[in-house]
């Protein structure tokens, strides 16, 4: 049996997962990348961090212009280029790094919102709200020393 629906095609044994948290593919470059120029001696390049993190140059190298751009690292043009980190490592955090790439985080996630839900108690038992807050505490209380 096969569905299509718009441009994918999706059978029987297609499987989606589902995430609790979903952390974009920017974010998660830029806090590796700043943990990774972090940790090392030298200046690192785009094409060094896409080769550690497996990812595509081209998106990462934006990912960096970013940061380059909102004062978080500084970088060298040329064959001996690379990045370096313009603040110290123990005063960034990662929420400040991931709310760079995707904005405030959100404490309310259930798709309905308190405000026009039907039950009296969440239905989820509160733990959306409980991973959120947990997760934001972690992003606010871990800098990029406390990585490397």
């Amino acid at each position: 049996m096969y569905i299509c629906v718009f441009k994918y095609l999706i059978t029987q044994s297609t499987k989606f997962m589902a995430k609790v948290v979903h952390i974009s593919e920017a974010a998660s470059l830029a806090v590796h990348s700043m943990a990774l120029v972090a940790a090392s001696k030298e200046m690192m390049n785009v094409t060094q961090i896409a080769g550690l993190t497996h990812s595509s140059r081209n998106h990462l190298a934006k990912v960096m212009q970013t940061l380059v751009k909102n004062n978080y690292l500084d970088s060298v043009r040329g064959p001996k280029g690379g990045f370096t980190l313009k603040r110290d490592a123990s005063k960034v955090t990662l929420l400040e790094i991931y709310e760079l790439m995707e904005g405030t985080l959100e404490h309310h996630y259930c798709g309905i919102g308190e405000a026009k839900c039907p039950f009296k108690a969440c239905v989820f038992g509160g733990l959306a709200d409980k991973f959120s807050l947990e997760f934001d505490h972690y992003l606010r209380t871990t800098t990029l020393s406390q990585l490397i």
